[in-house]
């Protein structure tokens, strides 16, 4: 840990070098934030009761509800702002660990890569066939590489 007599110090630094403890400091930030976000719905709905209500002598009756609207409108990209804010800190807190994990399996990958292309560079030698086979033994392999004549067909009969 660094002293706070350092020049350089941060106390996010120690944070952000360790995926365990940046995700719960996001939490507890998305946490704040819910709870902000809870308190804005409801002044949002206060508000909007307040604006509709509010009439000016002469007003038809819809003329308090569209000065209303610009209001609603505003507290709800307010609203709409801060659940994107709490879905980017559960993606980042998620994006953190994930670069941790790649950075540990990076080393192993490299490992991997490095034996197969050794393995495709040089090929093990294949051994001998055990039973060589007599000269005077056929071949009965009677697939696509069977007979190349029709006189060539043996006990095998034509189409």
């Amino acid at each position: 840990m660094n002293s706070n007599n350092d020049p350089n110090y941060s106390p996010l630094r120690d944070v952000a070098q360790n995926p365990e403890a940046t995700a719960r400091y996001l939490a507890d930030v998305q946490r704040v934030l819910l709870d902000i976000g809870k308190n804005l719905e409801t002044l949002a709905l206060e508000v909007r009761v307040h604006c509709r209500d509010t009439h000016v002598e002469g007003d038809r009756f819809y003329d308090a509800w569209l000065r209303a609207q610009p209001v609603e409108r505003a507290f709800k990209d307010v609203l709409k702002n801060v659940q994107a804010v709490t879905k980017g800190l559960e993606k980042g807190a998620y994006k953190r660990r994930a670069h941790d994990e790649a950075v540990a399996n990076t080393a192993r990958k490299r490992k991997e890569k490095e034996l197969e292309k050794q393995r495709k560079n040089h090929p093990p030698l294949q051994a001998a066939p055990q039973n060589p086979p007599q000269q005077g033994a056929q071949n009965q392999n009677l697939g696509y590489g069977g007979p190349t004549s029709i006189y060539d067909m043996g006990n095998r009969e034509s189409a």
